[in-house]
């Protein structure tokens, strides 16, 4: 059997979620056809976690020994929210040791990861983006003019981030420059978004050689005052509903577009897109190349509502790769 190495950790504070979603994909890989081992990536270490023991990984061929005996790994399964596993960074490692994994290549990684870049790119293409402004650390930068430009409220990110830590909803412009300080303790770069209201919607995808699944359409009802990370991973604070209560024609448009910006951005893998429907009008919000795979995460609700078996759809993504 292949060895299939599930990737989880990572460099940011979305590693506390890191570890929700590898119980996920752990449960997810059909243990009859896989030998599946969980695999940390932190700053303090690379290693495989078996029965609540750590195996150094050697990095020169992503490989381990356990009872005297190396374990190659075959495929690597990402599960990684935020840096190196989702902006290219450990993509760029695997491909240098030919081993195959579950996400886009390096360059589709770092564009995506970069919602700033992705956002402006994809909007020469045609894709709806609300209006922002980027700000870096270390540069200067005038809280009116950005009032002026974008109006409140508006959304102050991380720019470079994987979930949802270091936003804020900011509603009067003295609440600005916290903010921004606030995201910057995530990412150098800052984005600042104008605030679109409206229906808040998400849509997971893959494709493989042979075909490709476009998910039922979820739609989100935060209870707080957005779709933050305690509505993230509280229920009780979160409605979830797939289908989307969206008519046929806006949910047949956000897949369209969903499938196309896979294709602009050369996605490999389960990719999910959020996007907020405002005056019947589709704004695209972020693409997430490693989304979160937890057991009552949106895709595992999607692979059901889709009437798919979630074993056979991560087979079909390790097997797309490895043949």
């Amino acid at each position: 059997m292949k060895n299939i190495g599930v990737i989880y950790g990572g460099y940011s504070s979305e590693i506390i979620v890191s570890e929700k979603s590898k119980e996920g994909v752990m449960s997810f890989i059909d243990e009859t056809r896989y030998n599946r081992y969980p695999i940390l990536i932190s700053h303090d270490k690379w290693c495989a976690v078996i029965d609540n023991q750590e195996f150094p990984i050697d990095k020169n061929d992503f490989s381990f020994t356990k009872d005297d005996k190396k374990v190659k790994i075959d495929f690597a399964y990402i599960t990684i929210h935020g840096t190196p596993g989702e902006d290219g960074l450990l993509q760029g490692y695997l491909s240098m040791l030919n081993i195959p994994h579950s996400t886009c290549d390096v360059q589709a990684a770092s564009i995506s990861f970069n919602k700033f870049a992705c956002n402006t790119y994809l909007k020469g293409f045609g894709v709806a983006v609300a209006d922002s402004v980027l700000v870096r650390k270390g540069n200067s930068y005038n809280d009116k003019d950005i009032v002026e430009q974008l109006g409140l409220p508006c959304f102050v990110k991380p720019n470079a981030g994987g979930s949802s830590f270091g936003i804020s909803k900011v509603k009067e412009a003295s609440q600005l420059k916290s903010a921004i300080e606030k995201a910057f303790t995530e990412s150098d770069e800052v984005i600042i978004e104008q605030f679109i209201g409206g229906t808040e919607v998400t849509c997971g995808l893959y494709k493989t050689k042979g075909k490709q699944e476009v998910f039922p359409v979820t739609e989100v009802v935060s209870k707080n005052e957005f779709f933050d990370f305690e509505a993230k991973y509280t229920a009780s604070k979160v409605e979830e509903i797939t289908p989307a209560r969206i008519e046929d024609a806006a949910r047949d448009r956000i897949q369209s577009i969903s499938s196309l910006i896979y294709d602009i951005l050369g996605c490999k893998g389960i990719v999910r897109i959020d996007y907020i429907i405002s005056n019947n009008k589709i704004f695209l919000l972020e693409v997430n190349t490693t989304p979160g795979m937890t057991v009552t995460s949106f895709i595992p609700q999607q692979i059901e509502a889709a009437g798919l078996n979630i074993k056979n759809v991560f087979s079909e993504i390790i097997e797309n790769e490895l043949n």
